[in-house]
């Protein structure tokens, strides 16, 4: 099953935290942070289809709101 974005964003805010806390060995560290880095550009790109989704919204010319299905280029 696939994570929601605000676990997601949890995931990633735990990682960073142990990433700061700097008492890692060198080869979990870069677990982590291979495994944040993943994390974030999900977020981005889950970011990036909202905010598309959103534009449909607004630009409707006729004042009324229409959602239009985005289709992802992956």
């Amino acid at each position: 099953m696939a994570k929601t974005f605000e676990e997601s964003l949890d995931q990633l805010e735990a990682i960073v935290r142990k990433l700061e806390d700097g008492d890692l060995p060198l080869e979990e560290s870069l677990e982590l942070f291979e495994k944040g880095v993943k994390l974030s550009r999900d977020c981005k790109e889950r970011l990036a289809s909202a905010e598309r989704r959103i534009e449909v919204l607004m630009k409707e010319s006729n004042g009324e709101l229409k959602l239009e299905e985005i289709v992802d280029e992956d």
